[in-house]
């Protein structure tokens, strides 16, 4: 069995105040934990679908929001990659700007950004105004991604891939609920109240982590020192690059999905976005169900995205579509909570790094994705999109495919 096959059970927090990165130390005996472990957790999971769902809120609006700024919707798709840009900053330095801020405090800050960026898109005259909201959703997410598993770890220690699952299962509520019905709400009443709602949901998921997360003080060795040594790491570093190649897939199409369902149905989007979202819950569950079989999870994944993306490119008729995207849902799903795990193996000792390292991979993808996807779907429409997404996603199982072999 391979090594990234076998779970390594997180450790108990050291003495003086857990740390996020010593929940995921060896040879902790998980205990029977109480609704208090959990609550914290249940917050952390709003606090991630709110945001999550706050970061593709364009691309359910996406024809009503182009026109009303007065931009292409290709264009439009940057709404996604700017939020991508300021992640893919955010995520590799916050620690080093925050080494030893209590991460509950960060926590906190990151969801209240959260609150005000969607005021900001919500309220934005023009295009650039809108950036600059989404720009600030960008630091939210990335930061609070980096921060969540830690902080979830330590209130409910040795849990690692149970937490890994309720954060990735906020995504699916994200998208099971929130893309759909924000899409709904957006052709009913128009697309700036969808992002007043975001963030009305954003500040009760800043109550709930503020009543609920103990503080999670900072891993002492947090900072320049604990990055440098993971990127030392050429295995973790190789596996970032696969994470990188599997999201560049995903979202070099899926702010186009609206687009992409339009062609094949006039009035099912609503249900066909509802069957991504499906999968995608699916796809969380199963992902946390092969959690001790890592090495396959983060290879099959990716083969799926790149099949689904092709089929709904290539194979003609809506229920062909419908299978198509909700094999979208699931295969991408997996991808969080397998890469996310993947990584606190790969480098078990610096972990916080290691999952600011995956959550970079994750922003620069988006970043890239969407920006090359709206050139693609502008020049050649979303089926090229698509195409372009499922080469990318073979390429990114590819390589984790020969990181099975390898050893830390």
């Amino acid at each position: 069995m391979k090594s990234e096959d076998c779970v390594i059970e997180p450790a108990a927090a050291a003495s003086g105040g857990a740390v996020a990165d010593a929940s995921f130390g060896e040879g902790a005996v998980p205990g029977r934990l109480g609704a208090a472990a959990w609550a914290p957790v249940a917050a952390l999971t709003l606090g991630i679908a709110t945001l999550v769902g706050s970061e593709f809120l364009p691309a359910s609006v996406l024809p009503a929001m182009a026109s009303d700024v007065g931009v292409s919707e290709g264009t439009a798709g940057l709404a996604v990659a700017t939020t991508a840009v300021a992640g893919a900053v955010t995520a590799p330095t916050i620690a080093l700007l925050l080494p030893r801020t209590d991460r509950r405090t960060v926590l906190i800050g990151l969801l209240a950004t959260a609150v005000v960026s969607n005021v900001v898109v919500a309220v934005a005259p023009d295009f650039a105004v809108l950036l600059v909201g989404r720009l600030l959703l960008g630091v939210a997410i990335a930061g609070f991604w980096s921060f969540a598993l830690g902080a979830g770890t330590h209130a409910a220690p040795g849990r690692d891939h149970v937490v890994s699952t309720s954060l990735a299962l906020g995504v699916s509520a994200a998208t099971i609920i929130g893309v759909p019905l924000s899409s709904v709400l957006g052709d009913a009443v128009g697309w700036r109240p969808v992002f007043w709602a975001a963030a009305g949901l954003s500040g009760l998921a800043l109550l709930a982590v503020t009543a609920t997360l103990p503080p999670v003080p900072a891993h002492p060795g947090a900072g320049l020192g604990m990055l440098r040594q993971a990127l030392a790491n050429r295995r973790l570093i190789a596996g970032v690059g696969c994470i990188a190649l599997v999201a560049f897939g995903n979202f070099a199409a899926y702010p186009y999905i609206r687009l992409a369902i339009e062609r094949v149905t006039d009035g099912g989007t609503v249900w066909l976005l509802l069957g991504w979202g499906v999968g995608g819950l699916a796809g969380n569950l199963a992902a946390g169900a092969l959690a001790r079989r890592l090495g396959l999870a983060v290879v099959v994944a990716p083969a799926l995205l790149a099949a689904s993306l092709l089929m709904l490119a290539t194979v003609p008729g809506l229920p062909a579509a419908t299978a198509a995207i909700v094999l979208w849902g699931f295969g991408f799903n997996m991808v969080p909570v397998a890469t996310q795990l993947w990584v606190t193996r790969a480098e078990p000792k610096r972990v916080e790094s290691a999952l600011s390292l995956q959550v970079t991979a994750f922003q620069v993808a988006i970043t890239a994705g969407s920006a090359v996807g709206g050139a693609v779907v502008d020049g050649g429409g979303v089926r090229a999109a698509l195409l372009v997404g499922a080469v990318a996603a073979v390429l990114g199982s590819a390589g984790f495919g020969a990181l099975r072999g390898s050893r830390p």
